[in-house]
């Protein structure tokens, strides 16, 4: 027996279910379905995260940026040293100069006969000898930069910057802050959408019984009276009568059922279930729906601390200050330090060579604003201007809310009212009913009679549900409006 009931227990955990049971939901169990299933919600989950790495890539301004470049150019003209005269200046050295230079060192090794043995070890000077000399003079000085190659690695370091970064970086906690409201938001409506179907359901599911009933009473009030039809002592008339009341409380259940349909189909949509599934509500299957209950007392500062649609209003106020900060960073100064490496082919380092050399650098980066005809001023005004407007849109909101929660709060206590009202309208349309039908049976009272008792029970049963409805969603209405919808 023990393992009959753990195996029921299990096939309840996994949702395996006999073929034709329906599920047991309670409102806890369809919030959860709602949420889960609901695309906004998912929605902004994505957007938190998109927050949340935004969050991080601001903090990253904080640390130091490394950056590799590398580039290849070709030029269709070197850049050249020498001029083209010059060049031939150069290359004709030996046939410009050669022939005086020739008697010139003729002479001198007469005179100096040291000079003679040293020419002699030399060689004979010619004007074939400089002109090559000439040349090379002209092909070292050939720098061949048509193609051009460079390659660096880069850092930088903000070391201040007018305060750009530091409210960034606030801007993105916010922002992030912003996600997590919107998303709260989103969940508290969810649940109260959720809400108005549930109890939309169980409301309709009482009517139907009630619509049930009450045509059983009138079916059977029918019977009756043909009865008495046939004995004589009712009328024709009181027959119709009665039937138009029997066809009154068909139509009457027809479009309950209608409307349950409905209902349910939408239940099932916002909980992720099929259209047609069929699933039981907990609440539908109680007698009483709701009870009376004590008035909350009024708390707007409770509302006011706990409301998201407070908390991104209060998330855009305070973006709208850093906009303005990093707008005024615009007419301070930026400092930057900087460093790498960089190195290039070819290079200037040893003269023109072509093989890549390179060198480390550091410095530091001063930009000063000096005049940009009042563009800054004028933006920081706007901004201000932005801030102003959200700071208004933030008191008048804080007004709605208090006029709400003072309006819901007002709601509980007039639900309740209601309710107990509706209460004691049963006890007397029963007393009523009772007394009816004893009559009816007596022969001292008419069918009109009793079908305007039967009608006044109807609606005394009717108001009770519906006050019932009125106190759970009065509550709901409450405790949306406090920001504290669970």
């Amino acid at each position: 027996m023990n393992r009959k009931i753990a195996f029921g227990f299990w096939l309840l955990a996994f949702g395996f279910l006999p073929a034709g049971a329906q599920r047991v939901l309670s409102l806890d169990s369809c919030r959860q379905m709602a949420l889960r299933n609901n695309k906004q919600m998912s929605v902004s989950k994505v957007k938190q995260d998109v927050a949340a790495n935004l969050r991080k890539s601001a903090r990253t301004k904080y640390l130091p940026h490394v950056s590799a470049i590398g580039t290849y150019q070709y030029t269709s003209e070197p850049i050249s040293i020498l001029s083209e005269t010059q060049k031939t200046e150069f290359s004709n050295l030996g046939t410009t100069i050669g022939t005086g230079l020739v008697q010139s060192m003729a002479e001198l090794m007469v005179q100096h006969p040291a000079l003679a043995q040293v020419m002699a070890k030399v060689g004979p000077v010619s004007e074939e000898m400089l002109n090559g000399l000439g040349q090379k003079i002209v092909d070292a000085f050939d720098t061949d930069t048509r193609h051009l190659f460079v390659g660096s690695v880069m850092f930088t370091q903000p070391l201040f910057m007018g305060g750009s970064i530091i409210a960034m970086n606030k801007m993105a906690d916010i922002n992030e802050k912003m996600a997590a409201n919107s998303m709260e938001a989103r969940r508290q409506a969810t649940i109260y959408k959720l809400d108005q179907a549930y109890w939309q359901v169980v409301s309709l599911c009482h009517k139907q019984k009630l619509a049930e009933s009450y045509l059983d009473l009138v079916k059977k009030l029918d019977t009756d009276v043909y009865k008495m039809i046939e004995e004589g002592v009712a009328t024709k008339s009181d027959g119709l009568s009665v039937d138009v009341k029997v066809n009154e409380a068909e139509m009457t259940l027809t479009k309950v059922n209608d409307g349950l349909v409905l209902s349910r189909m939408l239940l099932n949509q916002l909980c992720g279930l099929p259209l047609d599934e069929e699933v039981i509500l907990a609440d539908e299957q109680k007698d009483q729906i709701a009870v009376v209950e004590l008035t909350p007392a009024l708390n707007v500062d409770a509302a006011v601390s706990n409301r998201p649609e407070l908390k991104m209003l209060q998330n855009a106020v305070d973006l709208s200050k850093q906009t303005t900060n990093i707008l005024k960073a615009g007419n301070l100064p930026q400092l930057l330090l900087t460093g790498g490496y960089a190195a290039s082919n070819p290079n200037m380092l040893n003269g023109f060579e072509r093989k890549f050399r390179g060198f480390w650098n550091v410095g530091v980066s001063l930009r000063v604003p000096i005049w940009n005809w009042g563009d800054v001023m004028y933006k920081v005004r706007a901004s201000k201007g932005a801030t102003s407007i959200a700071s208004l849109e933030l008191a008048e909101a804080r007004e709605l809310i208090e006029l709400q929660v003072n309006q819901s709060t007002f709601k509980v206590d007039e639900a309740n009212k209601k309710l107990t009202m509706a209460m004691k309208n049963i006890q007397r349309a029963d007393e009523n009913l009772r007394t009816a039908n004893l009559g009816f049976h007596e022969g001292v009272i008419t069918p009109t009679t009793v079908m305007e008792a039967q009608t006044a029970w109807l609606q005394a049963q009717s108001q009770k549900i519906d006050a019932e409805i009125d106190v759970k969603m009065s509550q709901v209405d409450l405790q949306k409006a406090l920001g504290t919808l669970e």
